[in-house]
């Protein structure tokens, strides 16, 4: 495997660096991840509402840099993420805007059978900032798919989280995958206000 691109996001002691390639320059999208009002349903994911907080701050610089914001949004029928209804959609703090782009999705990788990939290569985005929920499901898959796929990835160390589980609490699921994270190459960690997005 390439060793990875620099990176444009720069933070604190916690970041897993990466070797960077020849290349000086890339290009960065910031991909939230099924934050849908599903998130907030009783019982609500771990710190949902501050999880939205630095969603939203993500959102904020990203967009003050131009760098694209992509959304990705899980449908799922019979359930509280069924397409059209309101525990679907976008809390209104996160709403998308104009020109973003909103991938669908029915399964956890957002680069199966959707436009992602496609959209990305478009714009030869080489790095993803990737946020969202749940950590376990949809983060770790697309995390792993970007990386794997040759993308330099940085996952937002607290703008992610998932809910309590019969097996294990929420808390411990975000800290083992946090874990697993560190060790793959092309993948950094990054707590949220850390973050830095570099305007192409």
């Amino acid at each position: 495997m390439p060793p990875a691109p620099p990176f444009n996001a720069t933070g604190s002691g916690s970041i897993r660096r990466c070797r960077p390639s020849r290349s000086s320059t890339m290009s960065t999208a910031l991909i939230v991840i099924d934050f849908q009002n599903a998130v907030f349903i009783a019982p609500a994911a771990h710190r949902a509402g501050l999880v939205l907080e630095r969603i939203r701050g993500l959102i904020a610089a990203a967009r003050a840099a131009k760098v694209p914001v992509v959304y990705v949004q899980h449908a799922e029928p019979d359930c509280e993420w069924e397409e059209g209804s309101d525990s679907w959609r976008f809390p209104p703090a996160i709403a998308p805007q104009p020109g973003d782009f909103v991938s669908a999705k029915r399964q956890c990788d957002a680069f199966f059978g959707t436009g992602l990939r496609a959209w990305l290569n478009q714009r030869a985005i080489t790095h993803v900032v990737i946020c969202g929920y749940a950590t376990e499901f949809c983060i770790d898959t697309n995390v792993r798919h970007a990386a794997s796929s040759g993308l330099a990835v940085t996952v937002a160390a607290d703008a992610h989280t998932t809910r309590d589980r019969p097996h294990l609490e929420a808390v411990r699921i975000i800290e083992h995958h946090q874990a697993i994270w560190r060790g793959f190459g092309g993948i950094q960690l990054i707590d949220s206000d850390a973050v830095r997005f570099v305007e192409a």
